[in-house]
């Protein structure tokens, strides 16, 4: 097994050194911007690492790997349109850089460019790598649908959220260890048991990527904080809280919910206090101990070599217990 920073620095290689074709200069610049903001890169990693840890050729993962990060990148391209969003990792979005057209159709190319990559899958397990791809990525849309149709409702269920959010970021990273082991030639049922911890653990990062909109430090989280409450987003945050809220802390929800006049900070502000007054974060906290348990528990049943597993196990730590 390598170190973590040892299959990053496989990921950026290829991505640095994808060749985007220089005209039309609109459409491919926005790709080329996207790409070199960077970021965790989790997914392509999460794919090399579990290729190396069931004995396959990571050199063969590389390129379906790549090809689900750029497909990470053309969702997040889409949804800072969508939610008006003005910074990504620290740098102004594709659509307030350019404009929200030359984000939407950058955006299709970029998801082409990804099934592209995905389709280089060696030849003995292709047609499985692409089922899964097109399989994950059909359920990413309908996690991005819900999010947005939950912005509607104030009768959002926390298992409504939960899966949601399974659908929206944590099948993506499921997607990206069922293609490590793949490529590896994995056993079908150990196929399955690594996706399922990845879906866990991203049940855990999407919960802490919650908290930190709320409580993250911009400076190191990537973009400012508090989008979620400005776009009223129910997160596990504001669902827990409309079902605890009582009397003037439920008129005071309301409130913030509804007002439309109100100063973008003094919102934030405002119901950030009133989750520290209600516990939500402790409830968030928990939930994030609870999905990691079960990620690391699902991955002692999963065939793979003792460093891979340890690797695996400070992996997930490393992802749910973030600042960034």
């Amino acid at each position: 097994m390598l170190t973590f920073e040892q299959y990053l620095d496989k990921v950026n290689e290829v991505i640095d050194a994808i060749p985007y074709p220089q005209e039309p200069a609109r459409l491919y610049d926005p790709i080329a911007y996207t790409m070199s903001l960077g970021g965790k890169r989790i997914r392509p990693v999460l794919a090399l690492m579990t290729c190396d840890a069931m004995g396959g050729d990571i050199d063969e993962v590389l390129p379906p790997a790549v090809g689900v990060e750029l497909f990470h990148n053309f969702t997040l391209l889409h949804d800072d349109v969508m939610d008006r969003a003005d910074v990504r990792r620290g740098k102004p979005t594709v659509h307030r850089k350019w404009c929200d057209n030359v984000a939407i159709l950058s955006g299709d190319a970029m998801l082409t460019l990804a099934m592209q990559w995905v389709s280089k899958a060696p030849q003995t397990c292709m047609a499985q790598v692409m089922d899964v791809f097109n399989r994950t990525a059909m359920e990413i849309y309908e996690g991005q649908q819900w999010d947005m149709d939950f912005e509607r409702r104030n009768d959002v269920t926390v298992d409504e959220y939960m899966h949601m959010i399974r659908l929206k970021t944590s099948v993506l990273l499921g997607c990206a260890c069922q293609v490590g082991a793949l490529v590896a030639g994995a056993a079908a049922a150990d196929v399955d048991a690594i996706s399922e911890v990845a879906v866990n653990t991203g049940l855990a990062f999407q919960l802490r990527d919650d908290v930190l909109d709320v409580w993250g430090d911009p400076a190191t989280f990537g973009k400012a904080t508090g989008g979620d409450i400005l776009n009223n987003k129910k997160t596990f945050l504001l669902i827990n809280a409309l079902q605890r809220a009582q009397g003037e802390d439920a008129e005071e929800l309301n409130y913030w919910l509804t007002e439309k006049k109100v100063m973008p900070d003094f919102k934030v502000q405002g119901v950030t206090a009133l989750y520290e007054r209600l516990g939500v974060r402790q409830l968030a906290e928990d939930a994030i101990d609870h999905y990691t348990a079960l990620a690391l528990d699902g991955l002692q049943r999963v065939s793979m070599s003792e460093d891979g597993r340890n690797a695996f196990v400070a992996f997930i730590h490393q992802l749910v217990n973030r600042v960034k």
